[in-house]
Protein backbone atom coordinates (compact mmCIF):
# COMPACT_ATOMS: atom_id res chain seq x y z
CA UNK A 1 0.00 0.00 0.00
CA UNK A 2 2.55 2.17 1.06
CA UNK A 3 4.64 1.17 -2.39
CA UNK A 4 1.05 2.48 -4.51
CA UNK A 5 0.62 5.39 -2.54
CA UNK A 6 4.36 6.57 -3.13
CA UNK A 7 4.25 5.76 -6.99
CA UNK A 8 1.15 7.98 -7.40
CA UNK A 9 2.30 11.21 -5.05
CA UNK A 10 5.85 10.96 -7.26
CA UNK A 11 3.54 10.25 -10.52
CA UNK A 12 1.53 13.61 -9.31
CA UNK A 13 5.00 15.38 -8.46
CA UNK A 14 6.61 14.00 -12.29
CA UNK A 15 3.52 15.90 -13.56
CA UNK A 16 3.90 19.00 -12.19
CA UNK A 17 7.53 19.31 -13.07
CA UNK A 18 6.59 18.41 -17.15
CA UNK A 19 3.76 21.02 -16.61
CA UNK A 20 6.88 23.39 -16.52
CA UNK A 21 8.58 23.55 -19.74
CA UNK A 22 11.94 25.09 -18.82
CA UNK A 23 15.41 23.64 -19.29
CA UNK A 24 15.68 23.99 -15.70
CA UNK A 25 12.72 22.13 -14.54
CA UNK A 26 13.48 19.19 -17.29
CA UNK A 27 16.55 19.17 -15.93
CA UNK A 28 15.89 18.98 -12.32
CA UNK A 29 13.37 16.18 -13.00
CA UNK A 30 16.46 14.25 -14.17
CA UNK A 31 18.29 14.62 -11.13
CA UNK A 32 15.67 13.47 -8.98
CA UNK A 33 14.37 10.40 -10.98
CA UNK A 34 18.64 9.61 -10.45
CA UNK A 35 17.96 10.39 -6.68
CA UNK A 36 15.18 7.92 -6.78
CA UNK A 37 16.99 5.05 -8.93
CA UNK A 38 19.90 4.87 -6.27
CA UNK A 39 17.43 5.71 -3.36
CA UNK A 40 16.13 3.20 -0.16
CA UNK A 41 12.91 2.36 -2.60
CA UNK A 42 14.89 2.45 -6.19
CA UNK A 43 15.94 -0.06 -8.20
CA UNK A 44 18.13 -2.32 -7.23
CA UNK A 45 20.98 -2.60 -10.47
CA UNK A 46 20.94 1.09 -10.17
CA UNK A 47 21.94 0.78 -6.46
CA UNK A 48 25.03 -1.41 -7.42
CA UNK A 49 26.49 0.46 -10.13
CA UNK A 50 29.98 2.12 -9.00
CA UNK A 51 32.00 4.71 -10.97
CA UNK A 52 34.22 1.38 -12.21
CA UNK A 53 30.88 -0.23 -13.48
CA UNK A 54 29.56 2.41 -15.58
CA UNK A 55 32.64 3.29 -17.69
CA UNK A 56 32.39 0.79 -20.03
CA UNK A 57 28.27 1.86 -20.76
CA UNK A 58 29.28 5.64 -21.19
CA UNK A 59 31.75 4.72 -24.08
CA UNK A 60 29.10 2.49 -25.28
CA UNK A 61 26.73 5.42 -25.21
CA UNK A 62 29.51 8.06 -26.68
CA UNK A 63 29.60 6.06 -29.90
CA UNK A 64 26.04 5.42 -29.88
CA UNK A 65 25.40 9.04 -30.52
CA UNK A 66 28.29 9.41 -32.82
CA UNK A 67 26.65 6.84 -34.58
CA UNK A 68 23.34 8.39 -34.76
CA UNK A 69 24.89 11.44 -36.08
CA UNK A 70 26.68 9.65 -38.77
CA UNK A 71 22.91 8.24 -40.01
CA UNK A 72 21.73 11.82 -40.07
CA UNK A 73 19.21 10.59 -37.75
CA UNK A 74 18.36 13.29 -35.32
CA UNK A 75 15.16 11.77 -33.45
CA UNK A 76 18.20 9.23 -32.48
CA UNK A 77 20.97 12.35 -31.90
CA UNK A 78 18.34 13.92 -29.02
CA UNK A 79 17.49 9.94 -27.61
CA UNK A 80 21.36 9.01 -27.47
CA UNK A 81 22.36 12.31 -26.08
CA UNK A 82 19.56 12.19 -23.62
CA UNK A 83 21.19 8.65 -22.72
CA UNK A 84 24.92 10.44 -22.98
CA UNK A 85 23.14 13.04 -20.31
CA UNK A 86 22.01 10.34 -17.72
CA UNK A 87 25.46 9.27 -17.48
CA UNK A 88 26.73 12.21 -16.34
CA UNK A 89 24.29 12.81 -13.65
CA UNK A 90 24.81 9.04 -12.45
CA UNK A 91 28.19 9.50 -12.09
CA UNK A 92 27.35 12.86 -10.43
CA UNK A 93 25.06 11.39 -8.26
CA UNK A 94 27.59 8.78 -6.99
CA UNK A 95 29.90 11.86 -6.16
CA UNK A 96 26.90 13.44 -4.26
CA UNK A 97 26.45 10.41 -2.10
CA UNK A 98 30.35 9.71 -1.69
CA UNK A 99 31.01 13.56 -0.69
CA UNK A 100 33.32 14.63 -3.30
CA UNK A 101 30.81 16.41 -5.69
CA UNK A 102 27.79 16.92 -6.95
CA UNK A 103 25.94 18.14 -10.36
CA UNK A 104 26.04 21.51 -9.37
CA UNK A 105 29.99 21.51 -9.12
CA UNK A 106 29.67 20.13 -12.84
CA UNK A 107 27.84 22.04 -14.10
CA UNK A 108 30.03 24.96 -12.61
CA UNK A 109 33.10 23.99 -13.13
CA UNK A 110 32.05 24.15 -16.78
CA UNK A 111 30.43 26.95 -16.77
CA UNK A 112 33.71 28.85 -15.13
CA UNK A 113 35.70 26.76 -17.84
CA UNK A 114 33.81 28.41 -20.73
CA UNK A 115 33.88 31.66 -19.48
CA UNK A 116 37.38 31.41 -18.85
CA UNK A 117 38.61 30.44 -22.11
CA UNK A 118 36.32 32.76 -24.29
CA UNK A 119 37.54 36.19 -23.13
CA UNK A 120 36.86 37.62 -26.69
CA UNK A 121 33.27 36.88 -25.70
CA UNK A 122 32.95 36.95 -22.06
CA UNK A 123 35.99 39.70 -21.36
CA UNK A 124 37.99 42.15 -23.36
CA UNK A 125 39.70 40.54 -25.78
CA UNK A 126 38.72 40.39 -29.19
CA UNK A 127 38.99 37.11 -32.22
CA UNK A 128 37.58 37.52 -35.55
CA UNK A 129 38.05 34.22 -36.26
CA UNK A 130 38.32 30.42 -35.43
CA UNK A 131 41.36 30.33 -35.60
CA UNK A 132 42.60 33.08 -33.20
CA UNK A 133 39.80 31.22 -31.10
CA UNK A 134 41.31 28.27 -30.93
CA UNK A 135 44.83 29.87 -30.61
CA UNK A 136 43.30 31.81 -27.29
CA UNK A 137 41.94 28.56 -26.35
CA UNK A 138 45.30 26.70 -26.15
CA UNK A 139 47.12 29.67 -24.46
CA UNK A 140 44.78 29.77 -21.77
CA UNK A 141 44.87 26.03 -21.93
CA UNK A 142 48.61 26.08 -21.76
CA UNK A 143 48.58 28.67 -18.93
CA UNK A 144 46.46 26.53 -16.73
CA UNK A 145 48.01 23.53 -16.84
CA UNK A 146 51.35 25.24 -16.00
CA UNK A 147 49.71 26.39 -13.41
CA UNK A 148 48.58 23.23 -12.09
CA UNK A 149 52.34 22.00 -12.57
CA UNK A 150 54.34 24.48 -10.52
CA UNK A 151 54.83 22.84 -7.76
CA UNK A 152 56.13 20.09 -9.66
CA UNK A 153 59.89 19.15 -10.98
CA UNK A 154 60.99 19.83 -14.43
CA UNK A 155 61.57 16.16 -14.80
CA UNK A 156 58.10 15.21 -13.63
CA UNK A 157 56.24 17.41 -16.36
CA UNK A 158 55.51 16.56 -19.81
CA UNK A 159 53.89 17.63 -22.82
CA UNK A 160 51.91 14.44 -23.61
CA UNK A 161 50.68 14.58 -20.23
CA UNK A 162 46.53 14.37 -19.74
CA UNK A 163 46.20 12.44 -22.93
CA UNK A 164 43.67 9.98 -21.31
CA UNK A 165 45.17 6.56 -22.25
CA UNK A 166 41.56 4.90 -22.43
CA UNK A 167 40.76 6.68 -26.13
CA UNK A 168 40.88 4.70 -28.66
CA UNK A 169 44.33 4.11 -30.34
CA UNK A 170 43.81 5.82 -33.52
CA UNK A 171 42.45 9.02 -31.71
CA UNK A 172 45.30 8.45 -28.91
CA UNK A 173 47.74 8.67 -31.66
CA UNK A 174 46.17 11.55 -32.85
CA UNK A 175 46.43 13.49 -30.00
CA UNK A 176 49.52 12.39 -29.28
CA UNK A 177 51.77 13.53 -32.37
CA UNK A 178 49.57 16.27 -32.39
CA UNK A 179 50.87 17.61 -29.21
CA UNK A 180 54.92 17.07 -30.45
CA UNK A 181 53.95 18.89 -33.58
CA UNK A 182 52.81 22.23 -31.31
CA UNK A 183 56.73 22.06 -30.53
CA UNK A 184 57.92 21.58 -33.93
CA UNK A 185 58.71 17.86 -33.55
CA UNK A 186 57.25 16.82 -37.00
CA UNK A 187 58.05 15.95 -40.71
CA UNK A 188 58.61 19.86 -42.54
CA UNK A 189 56.07 18.04 -45.38
CA UNK A 190 53.94 15.47 -46.24
CA UNK A 191 56.26 13.82 -48.85
CA UNK A 192 58.44 13.09 -45.34
CA UNK A 193 55.46 11.61 -43.71
CA UNK A 194 55.28 9.33 -47.14
CA UNK A 195 58.77 8.54 -47.07
CA UNK A 196 58.11 7.36 -43.42
CA UNK A 197 55.08 5.36 -44.49
CA UNK A 198 57.19 2.92 -46.58
CA UNK A 199 60.26 2.39 -44.54
CA UNK A 200 57.68 1.24 -42.06
CA UNK A 201 56.24 -1.36 -44.68
CA UNK A 202 59.83 -2.38 -45.61
CA UNK A 203 60.65 -3.12 -42.07
CA UNK A 204 57.00 -4.97 -41.45
CA UNK A 205 57.83 -7.04 -44.79
CA UNK A 206 61.41 -7.83 -43.29
CA UNK A 207 59.97 -9.45 -39.75
CA UNK A 208 57.29 -11.05 -41.99
CA UNK A 209 60.32 -12.44 -43.76
CA UNK A 210 62.75 -13.31 -41.20
CA UNK A 211 60.89 -17.08 -40.63
CA UNK A 212 57.56 -17.23 -41.98
CA UNK A 213 57.12 -20.54 -39.74
CA UNK A 214 57.52 -18.97 -36.45
CA UNK A 215 56.35 -15.27 -36.46
CA UNK A 216 57.52 -13.21 -33.21
CA UNK A 217 53.86 -11.58 -32.35
CA UNK A 218 55.79 -8.49 -30.02
CA UNK A 219 57.84 -7.64 -33.21
CA UNK A 220 54.85 -7.75 -35.73
CA UNK A 221 52.54 -5.57 -33.02
CA UNK A 222 55.43 -3.08 -32.79
CA UNK A 223 55.64 -2.89 -36.79
CA UNK A 224 52.10 -2.94 -37.81
CA UNK A 225 51.39 -0.31 -34.78
CA UNK A 226 54.57 1.63 -36.49
CA UNK A 227 52.61 1.58 -39.53
CA UNK A 228 49.65 2.93 -38.01
CA UNK A 229 51.01 5.96 -36.25
CA UNK A 230 52.35 7.01 -39.75
CA UNK A 231 49.12 7.00 -41.26
CA UNK A 232 47.84 9.06 -38.42
CA UNK A 233 50.17 10.93 -38.83
CA UNK A 234 49.31 11.23 -42.67
CA UNK A 235 45.54 11.97 -41.55
CA UNK A 236 46.67 14.66 -39.27
CA UNK A 237 48.84 16.53 -41.35
CA UNK A 238 46.20 16.74 -43.97
CA UNK A 239 43.57 17.69 -41.00
CA UNK A 240 41.10 14.94 -41.32
CA UNK A 241 40.05 12.76 -38.34
CA UNK A 242 41.24 9.50 -38.65
CA UNK A 243 38.71 7.55 -36.55
CA UNK A 244 36.20 9.24 -39.00
CA UNK A 245 38.24 8.17 -41.87
CA UNK A 246 38.12 4.75 -40.65
CA UNK A 247 34.58 4.61 -39.62
CA UNK A 248 33.63 5.66 -42.87
CA UNK A 249 36.27 3.31 -44.82
CA UNK A 250 34.42 0.52 -42.53
CA UNK A 251 30.58 1.74 -44.19
CA UNK A 252 31.81 1.31 -47.33
CA UNK A 253 33.23 -2.24 -47.55
CA UNK A 254 30.31 -2.61 -45.64
CA UNK A 255 27.72 -1.60 -48.12
CA UNK A 256 29.99 -3.30 -51.12
CA UNK A 257 30.12 -6.48 -49.56
CA UNK A 258 26.53 -6.37 -48.83
CA UNK A 259 25.60 -5.25 -52.24
CA UNK A 260 27.75 -8.45 -53.67
CA UNK A 261 25.56 -10.76 -50.81
CA UNK A 262 22.70 -9.51 -52.28
CA UNK A 263 23.51 -10.06 -56.13
CA UNK A 264 24.85 -13.39 -55.39
CA UNK A 265 21.17 -14.22 -53.52
CA UNK A 266 18.81 -12.75 -56.74
CA UNK A 267 21.01 -15.45 -58.72
CA UNK A 268 20.21 -18.21 -55.94
CA UNK A 269 23.74 -18.44 -54.79
CA UNK A 270 25.95 -17.78 -51.22
CA UNK A 271 29.05 -16.19 -50.63
CA UNK A 272 30.26 -19.20 -49.75
CA UNK A 273 29.81 -20.74 -52.96
CA UNK A 274 31.59 -18.12 -54.60
CA UNK A 275 34.76 -18.13 -56.04
CA UNK A 276 37.51 -15.36 -55.81
CA UNK A 277 37.05 -14.26 -59.45
CA UNK A 278 33.59 -13.75 -59.46
CA UNK A 279 33.27 -11.99 -56.44
CA UNK A 280 35.72 -9.75 -57.90
CA UNK A 281 33.65 -8.99 -60.38
CA UNK A 282 30.59 -8.35 -58.04
CA UNK A 283 33.26 -5.89 -56.14
CA UNK A 284 33.88 -3.54 -59.07
CA UNK A 285 30.00 -3.68 -59.75
CA UNK A 286 29.46 -2.36 -56.29
CA UNK A 287 32.27 0.31 -57.22
CA UNK A 288 30.70 1.45 -59.78
CA UNK A 289 27.31 1.88 -58.57
CA UNK A 290 29.01 4.32 -56.08
CA UNK A 291 27.05 3.30 -53.11
CA UNK A 292 27.20 6.04 -50.09
CA UNK A 293 28.98 5.15 -47.08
Amino acid sequence: MRAGYSAKRYSRRYNRFMADDSTGKHFEKLVDIMSRLRGPDGCPWDKEQDFNSLKPMLVEEVYEVLEAIDLQDFDAVAEELGDLLLHVVFQAQLGKEQGTFDINTVIQKICDKLIRRHPHVFGNQSAGTAAEVIKSWEAIKAQEKAEKLNQRTPEQRSLLEGIPTKLPAIHEAHQISARAARVGFDWPDIEGIFEKLQEEVRELKEVIAEDASDLKRDRLEDEIGDLFFVIVNIARYLKIDSEAALKRANRKFKSRFQYMEGELARQGKKIEQTNLDEMETLWQQAKSENLTP
